[in-house]
């Protein structure tokens, strides 16, 4: 058992009194595993209303006041250690045989337009014979097809569109794993949350949300990360949904500017002290 520190500072400038809906608070399952209740605020404090959506993530409603307006959340989570869960002899189920709540994750949506890739995922894919080893030979594909550049980031770049610019940041990678699965019948849903760098070498660039995909094999949702391609230690998810426009960290119903952004997601010890990730590889 291990404990992970996790959270982030994100600083906006509205113009006016902007509504604001944030999807950033760590998903229900994993709310048994704080050690400390969640230390979440904002600068200046504004009354906070909390709901959950239809895919069951939890939405915090505010009024962000005209002029600099923060918000700051910092948690900590035991966790078991171990790497995302793989079950390489999970079966691809047939449309007729899932069950209905899953039915929607077939189908295209905003950033994922199944129909424009449907073509090629057939000729690329449809001869391997249908699994786990299908699911990862396309998750291999993406992360080969597709380099990653934060300075290239675009909230306008759909799955489509980062194949043919051969270029993306986690969500990208994310959105076109996701068309080819669907093309193919394969039930997959988008899922952003906190990947720190535990068990593997630190990255470079500095910490921010991640964005994979869980896919639905043999009666389960598995996790797959087209960006990283390899199974993680410490993953905590914060929300799910078809595509990224399910699950902006703010939706702000008005002009705001991010003039500032913060995460951390890191190993401690039981007085809170950051621990070398490399000490869990």
């Amino acid at each position: 058992m291990m404990r992970i520190r996790i959270g982030f500072e994100i600083e906006i400038q509205t113009p006016q009194d902007t509504p604001l809906i944030s999807l950033t608070t760590p998903e229900a399952a994993r709310h048994r595993d704080y050690v400390f209740p969640e230390d979440f605020r904002t600068m200046p404090s504004v009354p906070v209303q909390s709901y959950v959506d239809r895919f069951g993530n939890i939405c915090r409603r505010m009024v962000a006041p005209a002029g600099t307006f923060t918000l700051f959340n910092d948690i900590t989570v035991t966790d078991g250690g171990m790497q995302d869960q793989a079950d390489f002899q999970a079966a691809e189920w047939p449309v007729e045989a899932l069950p209905s709540e899953v039915l929607g994750y077939l189908t295209a949506s905003r950033y994922v337009e199944t129909d424009l890739v449907s073509d090629e995922a057939w000729g690329l894919f449809g001869h391997i014979a249908p699994g786990w080893n299908r699911v990862q030979y396309i998750v291999d594909h993406v992360n080969g097809k597709l380099a990653f550049n934060y300075a290239l980031a675009s909230q306008f770049r759909t799955a489509h569109s980062a194949r043919n610019d051969g270029t993306g940041v986690c969500r990208d990678f994310a959105h076109l794993t996701l068309a080819y699965l669907r093309a193919l019948n394969i039930p997959a849903r988008y899922v952003n949350g906190y990947v720190g760098d535990i068990g593997v070498p630190p990255a470079a660039a500095a910490m921010d949300f991640a964005a994979w995909i869980e896919v639905y094999l043999g009666g389960k949702w598995w996790t797959f990360d087209p960006r990283n391609n390899q199974r993680r230690i410490g993953r905590v998810v914060v929300a799910r949904g078809m595509d990224a426009a399910d699950v902006p960290l703010i939706h702000s119903f008005g002009p705001h500017t991010l003039t500032g952004f913060r995460v951390w997601c890191y190993p401690v010890d039981e007085m809170g002290n950051e621990l070398d990730g490399m000490l869990f590889a």
